[in-house]
């Protein structure tokens, strides 16, 4: 019996195995992705290294590379796998609240990994609203914003979308937690990347997936992450994942100068042990929190022999 995580529609096609569904998902990122890097590295949009050179070029980086990751996992889903995008979890109502709710959270997450750190000595502070200042940095940063909301959407719906809920019709609901949070890890991997920075992203992965789970939708956490990955950025002058946005600080302007498991190091807060312990401590409370007056999930026969996991609320 099949369990689904979003929507009881069936899938009309192929389904990949579970153990199969992550390489698909690499596949599918990887070959979409990569030429147009290579193309936007050939107009020097972006350095040696693959990192946008100013906040315009990060803006391309944000859009043109994830549309084609996006359009390649859609792509996937509607000629193969010949599912509606509900079964991907673009479903329920009041779709736009919930992500707004899950922007503020995300902005409201970063913000207390940030001061959590600043107050552990981790950061010196510097010019407060320095942004303010120049109303370029200030379009930029809002443009930014758009940039990352479309980014961090294209995400959630490859990862917590297509690939947790296709390892999880195929195999289990613990299958898709782990093949999309070691995917979502492996492609945000680098031989010279910190061991507590690979904890952090698989970390990321299982929070998100627990968002997802519990919501029945991608629309939270797709605001959640816009949120976290803007805020990161833009709010005080630190790099996210290792990238700078070239503007300067929103709320104020932070330098490192404590250890790099405090600091995170060259991959910003992200990377910080706080950060990582704030996630994981979040991810039990979405996993363990009473769920309605039953307090466990609820199973409900749907069509095609397939099994509907929901929060009973």
């Amino acid at each position: 019996m099949t369990q689904t995580i979003f929507s009881p529609e069936p899938h009309r096609g192929w389904l990949p195995w579970a153990w199969l569904s992550p390489v698909i998902c690499i596949l599918l990122v990887a070959l979409s992705s990569v030429p147009v890097d290579i193309a936007l590295e050939g107009v020097a949009l972006l350095d040696a290294e693959g990192h946008p050179r100013s906040a315009a070029a990060f803006c391309v980086f944000l859009i043109l590379p994830f549309a084609a990751m996006g359009a390649a996992v859609w792509a996937w889903s509607w000629l193969v796998e010949r599912r509606g995008l509900a079964t991907l979890g673009l479903t329920g109502a009041r779709w736009l609240r919930k992500y707004f709710a899950g922007l503020a959270i995300g902005i409201g997450m970063m913000a207390l990994a940030v001061i959590s750190i600043w107050l552990a000595g981790g950061y010196i502070s510097g010019d407060v609203f320095p942004a303010f200042s120049s109303p370029e940095s200030l379009f930029w940063i809002a443009v930014l914003l758009a940039g990352f909301a479309f980014q961090s959407g294209v995400e959630e719906f490859i990862f917590r979308g297509w690939l947790f809920s296709t390892a999880t019709r195929r195999w289990n609901l613990t299958a898709g937690f782990i093949f999309s949070s070691v995917a979502f890890t492996f492609l945000h991997f680098s031989p010279n990347k910190p061991v507590h920075e690979i904890i952090m992203v698989f970390t990321f992965g299982l929070f998100a997936c627990a968002w997802a789970w519990r919501a029945g939708s991608i629309w939270g956490v797709m605001g959640w992450h816009a949120g976290w990955n803007w805020f990161t950025g833009v709010g005080f002058d630190v790099p996210i994942t290792g990238l700078d946005l070239h503007v300067p600080a929103l709320i104020v302007q932070l330098t490192p100068s404590g250890p790099t498991l405090l600091t995170g190091g060259p991959a910003g807060p992200e990377g910080s042990v706080l950060t990582i312990g704030m996630l994981a401590v979040a991810t039990l409370l979405v996993l363990i929190w009473p769920r309605g007056r039953s307090g466990s999930v609820e199973q409900t026969p749907a069509q095609g022999g397939e099994t509907t996991i929901q929060d009973p609320t």
